[in-house]
């Protein structure tokens, strides 16, 4: 693999994308570290130290934006406003039959809906923005630190509004650079920024947990977790590449003098259908209450449960609820992003049809029966690879700084792969062998 990458620098054209690729990340990465006015950085310093990585419900908002949430930076909502964009314009495609249309378009339609994608990103991140300076200013972003109150030391309207700006300003710079990797880089510009965020949190996280181990100076705990590490991404890349492959025949139609058709294909579904979003979805939906209950003023009954059960991950109520909800997203993602109907008929248009199975609604039917089937072993995956940083957490008292989470590893070895594929497939146009001989 080092030889491929090798040659890989080697080819100039790809050579310019690998290190225009490199130049972004950079860049990404000195924004993460640059702190927006207003901010006192003594203080923030101070509570992040005091923290010690317990980061609480802003954990995995901190984990995407690469450690620049807590630091407050003009990156500190990093790509997060543009992923939320995205699942809201791919859920509403499903109910408004207006975007519906755009995405049968083609490619026009798909600008149309990555310019909606971009305003919506815009509002998002003023909505994000506001909701963090809020935080940030009634000392609830780093709750314990004796100087959290002290983060803004200028509260006035003008200073709040300068900041909520310049988070947005760094969102739309995000969101801009993003694109200039898919453009003229390699890969998928917002993925690998996403790649970059989750990994660079890792040596820090690592070293944490070094520091916290009690057993031979903390380096069995620290090589326990790189076994553990090396374990799940095994599994991840397993279970990621592993897919359902329905054949399909293509009938042979005579047009004139040329007989067309008569092919044989698949359709592959993949046993995670839904990738990362139903981890992401539950996550989400888990940190509402917690997140009500921390700003509520009340000392009723139900804050008090909320505080006991769902806010403590080792907390047996708040893993089944998240187990469940993840299983529960998983089908739910799956249900509105593969349309087994639409799927049949298109084949039915074109000639095509599986084995054994006539076309129409029993070629649906069998489609909707495989992918329910498959869909099983994927959402129950999800939810173990989910718990196991939980567990993780008890078992070495990491403090939540244990690096290997279900989501920061699901993302790492998708978007490698697909980069990898990237790679591999402009250098097999020049003739290469490939990564595997």
């Amino acid at each position: 693999m080092l030889t491929a990458f090798a040659r890989a620098f080697r080819t100039p054209d790809l050579r310019k994308k690998l290190l225009f690729t490199l130049a972004i990340v950079v860049v990404y990465r000195v924004g993460t570290h640059v702190p927006i006015p207003g901010v006192d950085y003594k203080s923030v310093q101070t509570c992040i130290d005091v923290s010690n990585g317990n980061q609480g419900l802003f954990g995995l908002v901190n984990m995407f934006s690469g450690g620049a949430l807590l630091q407050i930076t003009i990156f500190a909502l990093g790509i997060m406003p543009y992923i939320t964009a995205s699942i809201i314009l791919q859920l509403l495609t499903v109910v408004i039959p207006r975007l519906e249309a755009l995405k049968k378009e083609g490619q026009a339609g798909t600008a149309k809906i990555t310019q909606y994608t971009r305003y919506l990103t815009v509002a998002l991140a003023i909505l994000q923005g506001t909701g963090l300076v809020a935080t940030a200013r009634s000392g609830a972003l780093f709750s314990g630190c004796p100087t959290a109150n002290q983060i803004v030391p200028d509260q006035s309207i003008f200073t709040t509004i300068t900041m909520v700006v310049c988070m947005t300003a760094g969102t739309c710079v995000v969101m801009w650079l993003g694109e200039l990797i898919t453009d003229r880089g390699i890969g998928n510009g917002m993925s690998i920024l996403m790649f970059i965020s989750i990994a660079a949190t890792f040596p820090s996280a690592l070293w944490a947990i070094k520091k916290q181990g009690t057993l031979a100076g903390g380096w069995i705990e620290f090589g326990t977790v790189i076994l553990v590490g090396l374990v799940m991404v095994g599994l991840v890349v397993f279970v990621e590449q592993a897919q359902r492959r329905i054949p399909v025949q293509y009938a042979k139609r005579m047009i004139g003098r040329r007989s067309y058709g008569g092919t044989s294909t698949y359709i592959p579904l993949k046993v995670n259908q839904a990738g990362v979003i139903p981890v992401i979805f539950a996550s989400s939906l888990l940190y509402i209450p917690a997140l009500v209950a921390q700003f509520s003023g009340s000392t009723s009954g139900w804050k008090t449960w909320i505080e006991t059960n769902l806010t403590k991950g080792d907390h047996p109520i708040y893993l089944v609820s998240y187990f469940l909800l993840i299983v529960f997203f998983a089908f739910f993602y799956v249900a509105i992003s593969f349309n087994p109907e639409e799927v049949a008929d298109n084949m039915k248009k074109y000639g095509g049809f599986i084995p054994g199975i006539r076309a129409g609604r029993p070629t649906a039917e069998y489609l909707s029966y495989v992918l329910n089937r498959i869909t099983w072993p994927g959402s129950l995956y999800l939810g173990l690879i989910a718990l196991v940083p939980t567990m993780a957490l008890v078992g070495f008292n990491a403090s939540g700084n244990f690096p290997f989470g279900g989501t920061s590893i699901l993302i790492i070895v998708g978007v490698g792969l697909e980069t990898v594929k990237q790679i591999e497939s402009q250098l097999q146009q020049r003739n290469y062998e490939g990564f595997l001989r």
